[in-house]
């Protein structure tokens, strides 16, 4: 995949983030055997598992107050995006923090994405 794309791939779906439309972009842009990891937890894998995973998370925001990508890179088959997020949980309170995504593309759609950060 060139580059090009990739950054116009991440742009999108970053822009669909920012307009409140994760799941869109999640349905757009995720391939059906994509894997998802949040730090060194267990993989989560297929697109209806993850999906279900990101459908609670969302649902679960009390408040949202802001979401900005810092950083994004873009490599070979590869890219990364630094966000700063804040928010409030229901379950996990108040939650102010940057984190780290990385996404392996494949046939024009995420394969697999990891999720950095400090816990």
């Amino acid at each position: 995949m060139e580059s090009c794309t990739l950054i116009e791939n991440i742009s999108s779906v970053n822009d669909l983030i920012l307009q409140g439309k994760a799941l869109e972009a999640f349905d757009e842009y995720y391939h059906d055997d994509v894997i998802m990891q949040e730090n060194d937890n267990p993989e989560c894998v297929g697109k209806e598992l993850n999906r279900k995973r990101e459908e609670e998370f969302f649902n679960a925001i009390t408040e949202f107050r802001a979401a900005k990508p810092l950083k994004v890179t873009v490599g070979e088959n590869t890219t990364m995006v630094e966000w700063h997020f804040d928010y409030t949980h229901k379950e996990w309170g108040v939650k102010n923090y940057t984190q780290i995504a990385v996404q392996e593309w494949k046939d024009g759609k995420i394969i697999k994405e990891k999720f950095y950060y400090g816990s």
